[in-house]
């Protein structure tokens, strides 16, 4: 069967199916789990916050990033959960989808399905991506050509601007942390005080972005620690210090991150009290002359039953 009927006939099985999937309908700084018979073999989780930005442009108050990153497709992440994860994001109408790499894991034939899927995803101002390392472990130039046939911008070393009411907003992209990455040539042009937000697939560029005063930085690459053992915790440890800039909110100075645990598994096919995740973060505007950021950005830790199977994804 083509992969447009076999995308018709997905997108028909896994229709949103229970609760509103309304952004507006959803209080912020808040995450649901949606029950498995919604479309997706496991958990998802849809976390919604909102990021107070410094010197955002009125124009962009409650601009919506819907977020989607480590998606892995291969034998373990079928293009039937990619579906129900594009389904989703279109339900909630964000303005922005913002892609933080690796697309597939190790497979260049996985490359054009999955390209082709995520060419459904809709946004009024668009869907950007950045590349994550198995995308250039597997071919990040035919990567990059996939996404792009399907109208989805890349942005590698480089950035946008994004026009709303009259306001401008900075959002730039870099190739992954040890293939490439170069963010001064990704702020190359954009005026020092300028809110900007960059697209980064491993949170170990955090340093280099608060050196640079970046105002958020999205990335991927955790998985959240995929899977999360009681008494010993994931990967990555178990503490919240070994945790920070692993999963959700943080900050590094004057610098947001917001650490998404993806989509997909690596290594292990599947995730054990760590959910897959959609972030829906909405921006609001916060003048420096204001003082501190709002102090509610503390994560929290959601307790999930043990069989949330399914998908997740370890370290690299």
């Amino acid at each position: 069967m083509p992969l447009a009927n076999r995308w018709a006939a997905w997108r028909n099985r896994y229709i949103w199916r229970g609760q509103s999937a309304n952004a507006d309908d959803l209080p912020v700084d808040t995450e649901y789990t949606l029950d498995p018979a919604y479309g997706f073999r496991g958990s998802l989780g849809i976390t919604t916050q909102r990021i107070w930005l410094s010197d955002l442009p009125e124009g962009f108050r409650s601009f919506r990033i819907l977020q989607l990153t480590d998606i892995h497709h291969s034998l373990f992440v079928p293009l039937s959960q990619v579906a129900a994860v594009v389904e989703l994001s279109n339900r909630l109408k964000p303005d922005l989808i913002a892609l933080t790499g690796d697309f597939v894991t190790y497979s260049r034939s996985s490359i054009e399905p999955v390209a082709e899927m995520l060419g459904a995803l809709r946004a009024r101002a668009g869907v950007v991506a950045v590349l994550g390392n198995h995308d250039f472990r597997v071919g990040a130039d035919a990567v990059e050509k996939a996404l792009r046939r399907h109208h989805i911008q890349v942005l590698r070393n480089r950035h946008r601007l994004l026009h709303q009411h009259g306001d401008k907003l900075y959002l730039a992209g870099v190739d992954d942390y040890g293939y490439g990455a170069d963010l001064g040539r990704a702020m190359r042009g954009i005026p020092e005080d300028a809110a900007t937000i960059l697209l980064a697939h491993n949170p170990r560029l955090l340093r280099a972005a608060a050196c640079r005063g970046i105002g958020l930085m999205l990335s991927g690459h955790t998985h959240g620690g995929q899977v999360n053992l009681p008494l010993l915790g994931t990967v990555y440890g178990r503490s919240p210090e070994q945790m920070r800039f692993k999963k959700g909110w943080d900050r590094l100075g004057a610098t947001q991150i917001y650490v998404s645990r993806g989509i997909g598994t690596i290594v292990l096919p599947l995730r054990w009290r760590c959910p897959a995740e959609v972030p829906l973060l909405e921006l609001e505007p916060h003048r420096r002359e204001e003082g501190r950021l709002p102090g509610h950005y503390v994560q929290r830790d959601y307790a999930f039953p043990s069989n949330v199977s399914a998908l997740n994804i370890a370290a690299d």
